[in-house]
């Protein structure tokens, strides 16, 4: 099929417009905040006020039975648990309800219910609680020092995780070799995911059925159930688990709630349907959990320009627990494989660690690991860069490798599937025009700013298969991607995934992909997700694997059924099976064709004229599905930035920026025109606005809208997007994930173009955000000494 006929029919690479639409900007979604029950209640948690401290007593108010729940009440619930079999992991038991200790501002304390969210709010604020504080760790480097106050005392320290990772070149031959060196220390804020819808839960049990039925704004529906079971001592059978449309999900819906474990007991236990409803002051202050790193870092490069070593040493702060079902070494651990990205070196040490704090528990925000670790490197290649005297997105042309060597495989044997990394880096800076910009660079802006350049690359591993985390021993080791494809009586499809869509446009893509192989009308297609009562198992939403992994299963599914659909429809032509093909939604034989809506007809409504050997499964397939390798593929995008910045006041504008992105076979180019806009933005925020700074007593200070700040429209610059299409050759499609990839970019190549704007006066970027106080804070000493 051609390019033009695909994409006038809408299947794979038609940018079509997505099915979701017609119901979200109607106002008819139905999230879990639209959903009410017959005798419903409301449910307001007490959470600690204090990071760190031993509780003595947490008392109800009298006559509070029955609608004030705290520790001592869940009979039989056990706590979460999230374990790994990684060598020298310690495992966190997060307690649903805190007892004995909390170790984080907002951890659960009490349940409290009544007929309406202020009334179980008002109950809230009867109990009487008193805790005995104890010495709080709120700093990731002070939490690894010995003395520090310990947070599990039975661990010893304050380190879920170390790991070491080393090349097998001798690095520090390769260090005396070296021409130019430089070190560097960065360290990233810690952020608060902040998707349009907060969490909620509505919990209800049937006594009859003995089943609880959870509704709940979650990313990936089998694996709650799975740690709902867990901690409630129920049978899997025994637990339905439903996402309803959800309003953005980034890693912040990829965990078993405590709240969800509460509320489905809560539910058992009063018969009655209970419901919570996360505000955003409770998203705040108890759930601000990503991206805060520390990196310690070198680079070494000889005389030519090749880059021969990088050696580092990072922590990430990972909080007071590890969320299930994994969540404490997710950044760390990937840290030192990921580190060195698409660069091709021979010398590399890295060593990691996970530290505990008495913050809330890291999640896996979009990106995982990689905003934080791109920032590092590419900002401290650029450093090097100006060490050799060369431009710093030569310096890297000179140290990616070709794309006569894909499949590649970098210094931490990471499989790099396709690719042209060098011309999406020449591409990017095409578009930003290097010569000119440093021409403007000299003349002078005519309003005194500063106009600096900055570049990243990087790839987006995405689609990880069995072999990457069965050696992790964690409750969500992928598998085969299961997908249902029914066809209907009147020839339409019913497709069923385990995967969820919050934003990735699943509805529309995954009926694309039906489209493609069988032709049938996208308005006939119905994609079912997000309840595992009639889905097939699935890990869920996550590490951008849904095109690769539920479109290779519903793709697989549709050539299953384009095989029996050519066995019926052949017949009915009175023509051998392999003569006849399916195209544009009919079975097409020489001069002849019957629709498949005329066979789905045929074997539901009139059974008789079936051909006697007719296969007796039918017209509806559950498949399986797995790339040919399951390293994951590997995306990856150059971002150009071009800024001005005020020396006088430290404001930041971003006058230009460029994406090149490669994501091999795009589904369809306007979905992912939005995932790279949409990250893109929350890469804009960790590089210049978003940070929860704690104090020392672990108090949370960003703890509204007015302190926490998000990139709004009016600091989005218009982003150029243009994409390559390399096919990764282990895909069905040739297609990669790349949902992730818009977040990673951007701090690096902000603080980079913030640096070169900067690099006459001295100053350096090195931690984020870039604020307008930190900048003064460096821009005010540096011309005051020249």
């Amino acid at each position: 099929m051609g390019a033009t006929e695909t994409i006038r029919s809408g299947g794979v690479g038609a940018a079509v417009r997505r099915k979701e639409d017609a119901r979200f900007l109607r106002g008819r979604g139905e999230f879990v905040a639209d959903i009410k029950r017959f005798g419903m209640m409301e449910v307001a948690f007490l959470r600690s006020p204090v990071a760190h401290g031993r509780i003595v007593a947490v008392d109800k108010p009298a006559g509070a039975e029955g609608t004030v729940f705290v520790a001592a009440d869940l009979a039989g619930v056990s706590p979460i648990r999230a374990d790994s079999a990684l060598p020298g992991f310690k495992s966190s038991l997060q307690p649903v309800l805190a007892h004995d200790k909390v170790r984080y501002v907002g951890e659960l304390l009490a349940a409290c219910v009544a007929p309406s969210r202020a009334e179980a709010e008002d109950l809230a604020a009867t109990v009487e609680l008193r805790i005995d504080e104890l010495p709080v760790v709120s700093d990731m480097i002070e939490a690894r020092r010995p003395g520090s106050a310990l947070l599990h005392e039975h661990w010893g320290d304050n380190v879920f995780l170390e790991t070491f990772v080393e090349g097998e070149a001798d690095i520090d031959a390769l260090k005396r070799e070296a021409a130019a060196s430089v070190t560097r220390s960065f360290r990233t804020a810690r952020q608060s995911m902040a998707p349009i819808e907060g969490r909620g839960v509505v919990a209800e049990w049937d006594s009859r059925l003995e089943l609880l039925t959870l509704t709940t704004a979650t990313q990936m529906p089998h694996i709650v159930r799975s740690g709902l079971a867990e901690c409630l001592g129920l049978d899997e059978g025994q637990v339905r688990v439903v996402a309803p449309d959800v309003g953005g999900g980034f890693g912040y819906k990829g965990i078993l709630l405590a709240e969800e474990v509460a509320l489905g007991w809560i539910a058992m236990k009063t018969g009655r349907p209970v419901c919570w409803i996360e505000d955003r002051r409770e998203q705040l202050t108890a759930n601000a959990n990503c991206r805060e790193h520390h990196y310690e870092i070198s680079a070494y490069a000889a005389a030519d320009g090749r880059l021969l070593a990088v050696e580092c040493e990072a922590t990430v702060d990972a909080g007071a627990y590890s969320a299930y079902p994994f969540s404490a070494c997710l950044e760390a651990a990937q840290v030192a494989s990921i580190l060195p990205g698409p660069y091709d070196f021979p010398g590399y040490r890295c060593r990691t660690w996970s530290s505990a704090t008495n913050k809330p528990p890291i999640l896996p925000y979009r990106g995982v690991a990689r905003t934080g670790v791109c920032f590092a490197l590419e900002v401290l290649l650029d450093d090097l860069a100006r060490a050799l005297g060369m431009e710093p997105h030569a310096f890297r042309l000179r140290n990616l490798p070709a794309p006569g060597r894909m499949p590649f495989e970098n210094v931490t044997r990471k499989h790099f599937d396709s690719g042209d990394y060098p011309e999406c880096l020449r591409r990017a800076a095409a578009a930003i025009d290097i010569p000119a910009l440093r021409a403007r660079q000299k003349a002078g802006e005519p309003d005194g700013r500063r106009i600096g350049v900055g570049f990243s690359i990087f790839c987006e591993q995405a689609a990880h298969g069995t072999s990457v985390y069965a050696g992790w021993g964690i409750p969500m080791v992928p598998g085969y991607e299961q997908a249902t494809v029914r066809l209907t009586p009147d020839g339409g499809a019913e497709v069923r995934v385990g995967v969820h869509s919050h934003g990735q446009s699943l509805e529309t893509t995954l009926a694309q992909v039906v489209h493609e192989i069988l032709g049938i009308d996208m308005a006939a297609v119905k994609v079912v997700h997000g309840d595992t009562a009639c889905t097939p198992y699935s890990t869920g939403t996550w590490g951008s694997r849904c095109a690769v992994m539920a479109g290779g299963a519903v793709a697989a599914a549709c050539d299953t059924l384009a095989g029996r659909l050519r066995a019926i429809g052949g017949y009915l032509q009175q023509a051998d099976a392999a003569s006849v093909h399916v195209a544009e939604g009919e079975v097409r034989g020489a001069g002849a064709a019957v629709s498949i809506a005329d066979i789905c007809r045929t074997w539901y409504r009139r059974p008789q004229d079936l051909p006697p050997d007719v296969a007796p499964e039918g017209l509806e397939v559950t498949q399986g599905y797995k790339p040919v390798r399951d390293t994951g593929t590997f995306s990856y995008a150059a971002h150009g930035c071009v800024v001005a910045v005020d020396t006088e006041t430290g404001e930041v504008e971003i006058r230009d920026y460029v994406i090149v992105e490669d994501g091999g076979v795009l589904i369809n180019p306007m979905v992912v025109d939005g995932q790279v806009y949409g990250g893109t933005a929350q890469g804009i925020g960790t590089a210049l606005y978003e940070e929860m700074p704690y104090d020392a007593n672990g108090q949370p200070l960003a703890t509204t809208l007015a302190d926490y700040l998000l990139p709004s429209a009016m600091e989005m610059p218009a982003v150029r997007i243009e994409h390559m299409e390399t096919p990764s050759p282990y895909t069905r499609f040739g297609q990669k994930g790349l949902g992730e990839g818009g977040a990673i970019g951007p701090p690096a190549a902000i603080a980079n173009a913030i640096n070169d704007a900067l690099k006459d006066l001295g100053v350096f970027v090195d931690r984020l955000p870039a604020t307008p106080e930190r900048l003064l804070e460096r821009i005010v000493p540096a011309r005051t000494s020249l």
